[in-house]
């Protein structure tokens, strides 16, 4: 028995898209097959029966056209008000998205999905307001006909011959959650239109005899009835998926629609997707780049149509070369295509005679790949074809007059010099003359042009012919070989010409291409380098800028929240308004500005940092030219976008990495000071308390030789506690940097016997051997902290060498430096310790219980903040040895000598 095992990438798609819904909205379609269905009026009854269940429901935006039964069902709903937008001096009220979000209500009606938005609002379309309310949290209730789906907008034109300009893509059936169908039979409706029940009566005639027609809404109905259809079998597709359901899954097919400069290819892509979404395929749309130079126009209808490719799904692919069909097959079988859509041919019998049928080539040799041609209608064909010296791809023009008019100059040119060489050099014969125009020919062609070319091509050998194959100055011919070579000339001259200029046609796209490629390693390589955020914002900006010749900018977060101003190596200067769009896109995750339908006003376009997991900025890029980038230019940028973004999340879990160290390292330290002080407190302290108890005892107190010796013990035990305050106090000045040095001229010596001094009771019958240079002068330097280091020394050297261990103190002046060395003759430090022993809590291996191990760190911050040296080493004889440097800053007065020993 076969177990079954579903598709995990299908799995994974299924459960992530109930997940996306889950944090959304919900969204509820109220579908229908025309106008006056009762689409509104189903929508306002269900929304009275959610407010009946203690439902926050507001009305956004709701269309009656005068319905009294419409109307009457609005009582009792809260109507958020509209918002006015002027425009060329009418005042148009559009549905308030920003008020609505800020209501925060658990739903809200939006009426007519596909309506278009007056000029200056923030999106184009009301179904992108919708979207906003569904990732606000708000469930939406709408409508929208059958007519006014993209991929139907072309049938439902050949239906009624009537074009629908107010649309929504399908993919906004992916956000809905339910759709309600409102049918209604074709009779029922027209009764309705009859009754003045849908529009107002003067339109009632024309309605019933054009769109209201039985015919036309028969064929609305059952396209409105086969999409719900789809719509459920697809959530019933994703149900089965989640739940691991056996039965039909996805085909194995993929289609592949070739996508051109012609308003043709937008009837093409809503095939095609109409298509895959019906076999639950995957779909590509394909454009081939040839040689041809395309027209300003046709760029801008060429992003347009990849763009709506992309909006309705479809994975975007741009190849190079001049055979279309070629190209297009290579690209089909790199991506396992079964099913490739084009459209049927617009150009006349004569002209596919001419130049050859893409179609009729591709059909011949596409072997076991599918094609579908896909015509348009009368209409729609007569609409493109006045368009097609825009659009359509034909032999036109692209080189200048100016360029062609040089062409001819250098054959002029060349015809002179050779007219002269022909008449007084007697080996120039017309053989020689005629490879010489060749030259030209080719020249021509790599430095100018084809067309250039092929007019010097045909000029040269006018001329040629005219002023130098016999009989001269006449066209004839009369050698049967020259006649062959003049033929020959003329054909090599066109067909050289001809190659020389599509290679360097494809140079120029190479180079395009290296450039692209040089550009995204650029920008890799000089991001990976950067050592820290600014020098990779300072890159990033700099490489966009050069790339796409714009002013770039780049607002990172503050905290939680984006940036006020760009980053400071951006060349942007931002304003009030286009940090509103900037911080809408940040929060939504979408481009917004120029060049998109949202924000379009902006003149900057905006750009969300997006990597997998989060947004970590926005980025701003103003074009210097007026023009829009082109498809390829888009999609690199997308590509540095992303980058930058993957980068800047690096740089961020590099500081965060850093920060989690260090946090690390604070409870680390943390804890082992707790443990240290912990014990070292321990120990005075018990001494004091148990000093302090036999105090109380009246027979210790009559005992004057018990109470000394336990008042001593009290005493020991606090300058014990008083060098631990001591060191932990030195230690947080040092690390916050707030020590500061009290400077003033002293005497090494004396600070060494004041640290001997104090630590006499510590030091025990230790011998302490002193030698002080006799002519060592002042020094500046904080006597106390200087005081304290020594205390440290001696204080380590007792607590690392047996009792009665001999410890020796030098201090002698070399040069401008004093050198102050404390030595003990003890075991010696391990040699894999002596850098170890200047950090904080180190205590070597082996050693006694006790100690915080702060006191050599201490000991070096200090000498450090005099600009001197601690080292430690071991010495020759045994024992270890710590050396102290100091430099002698200015000039110090005299000093007496004074006996130390």
């Amino acid at each position: 028995m076969n177990e079954y095992r579903p598709d995990p990438d299908a799995l994974l798609a299924a459960i992530q898209k109930g997940e996306a819904r889950e944090r959304r909205g919900k969204l509820k379609i109220f579908f229908g097959m025309a106008a006056g269905v009762g689409k509104t009026y189903a929508m306002l009854d269900a929304a009275r029966q959610r407010q009946l269940e203690a439902v926050d429901v507001v009305v956004g935006y709701v269309e009656t056209h005068k319905r009294a039964e419409t109307e009457t069902l609005l009582d009792g709903l809260e109507i958020v008000p509209r918002r006015k937008v002027d425009y060329r001096g009418t005042s148009l009220e559009e549905m308030d998205a920003d008020a609505i979000i800020a209501r925060r209500p658990q739903l809200a009606l939006v009426d007519e999905l596909a309506h278009t938005n007056a000029p200056g609002s923030r999106h184009a379309k009301r179904y992108q307001d919708v979207i906003e309310l569904l990732e606000a949290g708000i469930d939406v209730y709408t409508t929208v006909n059958v007519q006014h789906f993209e991929s139907r907008a072309d049938a439902v034109r050949q239906i009624t011959g009537i074009s629908v300009h107010e649309t929504v893509p399908d993919s906004i059936l992916d956000y809905a959650d339910e759709i309600e169908l409102i049918d209604l039979s074709p009779e029922d409706l027209r009764k309705r239109l009859a009754e003045g029940k849908v529009y107002t009566p003067e339109r009632i005639e024309v309605a019933a005899n054009n769109f209201f027609r039985i015919g036309n809404l028969t064929a609305l109905r059952e396209m409105a009835l086969r999409l719900t259809a789809e719509q459920v079998d697809h959530q019933l597709q994703d149900y089965m998926q989640v739940k691991q359901i056996a039965g039909p899954w996805k085909s194995g097919d993929r289609l592949m629609v070739a996508v051109s400069a012609s308003p043709f290819s937008e009837k093409l892509i809503r095939w095609t997707r109409r298509m895959a979404y019906n076999l639950e395929a995957a779909w590509l749309a394909v454009f081939i780049e040839t040689s041809d130079t395309p027209t300003p126009d046709a760029k801008e209808q060429l992003a347009h149509n990849l763009t709506l490719a992309r909006e309705l799904g479809a994975e975007v692919i741009i190849a190079a070369g001049d055979d279309v069909a070629d190209a297009l097959l290579r690209v089909a079988r790199q991506r396992n295509v079964t099913q490739i859509i084009v459209g049927k041919p617009l150009r006349s019998r004569l002209a596919e005679l001419l130049r050859g049928s893409m179609v009729n080539r591709l059909i011949r040799v596409s072997g076991d790949v599918d094609i579908y041609v896909v015509k348009g209608d009368e209409l729609e064909r007569q609409s493109i074809e006045w368009k097609v010296g825009r659009f359509i791809p034909q032999p036109k023009i692209h080189s200048s007059l100016q360029q062609y008019a040089l062409a001819l100059a250098i054959v002029a040119t060349f015809t002179a010099v050779d007219l002269v060489l022909f008449s007084q050099i007697s080996w120039v014969g017309y053989q020689v003359v005629g490879l010489t125009e060749l030259l030209a020919v080719l020249l021509i062609a790599v430095y100018i042009g084809r067309g250039p070319a092929l007019a010097a091509a045909f000029a040269s050998a006018i001329s040629w012919n005219f002023l130098f194959i016999d009989p001269r100055f006449t066209f004839q011919i009369s050698q049967a070989h020259d006649v062959i070579l003049f033929l020959l000339y003329f054909l090599i001259a066109i067909f050289a010409g001809n190659l020389t200029a599509r290679l360097r046609t494809r140079e120029r796209q190479a180079r395009y291409n290296a450039d692209r490629s040089m550009a995204l390693y650029a920008l890799a390589h000089e991001t990976a380098t950067a050592v820290n955020m600014n020098d990779v914002l300072r890159t990033a900006i700099t490489q966009i800028a050069k790339v796409f010749d714009a002013d770039v900018g780049i607002l990172l977060l503050e905290g939680d929240r984006l940036a006020q101003d760009y980053h400071p190596s951006s060349t942007l200067k931002i304003d009030t308004k286009d940090h509103s769009v900037a911080q809408w896109v940040f929060e939504h995750g979408k481009p917004a500005g120029r060049f998109t339908d949202t924000l379009p006003q902006s003149p900057v376009h905006f750009i969300p940092l997006r990597t997998p997991n989060r947004i970590v900025g926005v980025i701003g890029i103003q074009l210097r030219s007026d023009s829009r980038l082109s498809y390829d230019q888009e999609v690199l940028l997308e590509t540095f976008t992303s980058q930058i973004a993957l980068v800047i999340e690096r740089e961020l879990l590099d500081e965060a990495a850093e920060q989690a160290a260090m946090l690390r390292e604070s409870e680390r330290l943390f804890a082992t000071l707790l443990n240290s002080i912990s014990h070292e407190l321990r120990t005075p302290i018990a001494a004091i308390t148990g000093a302090a108890s036999s105090l109380r005892n009246p027979q210790t107190i009559n005992n004057d030789v018990a109470s000394g010796e336990l008042l001593s013990n009290i005493q020991d035990a606090a300058e014990r506690l008083n060098r631990l305050v001591e060191n932990l106090l030195d230690m947080s000045r040092l690390e916050s940097g707030r020590l500061k040095l009290k400077r003033d001229w002293c005497d090494v010596g004396e600070i060494i016997g004041v640290a001997v001094k104090r630590l006499e009771s510590a030091l025990g019958d230790r011998q302490i051997k002193i030698v002080i240079d006799p002519h060592l002068q002042l020094i500046r330097l904080d006597f106390v902290l200087i005081e304290q280091v020594i205390i440290n020394l001696l204080d380590n050297a007792c607590n690392y060498t047996p009792p009665e261990t001999p410890i020796s103190i030098e201090a002698q002046q070399r040069q401008r430096q004093v050198e102050i060395v404390v030595r003990d003759y003890g075991p010696g430090i391990p040699e894999a310790d002596i850098e170890r022993i200047f950090d904080k809590f180190y205590r070597a291996p082996g050693t006694a219980a006790g100690g915080t191990g702060l006191g050599l760190s201490i000991c070096r911050g200090i000498i450090e903040a005099h600009e001197g040296k601690l080292i430690a080493e071991n010495a020759r004889d045994g024992g270890a040895r710590f050396t102290i440097i100091l430099p002698m800053i200015g000039e110090p007065p005299p000093v007496q000598e004074v006996n130390y020993g």
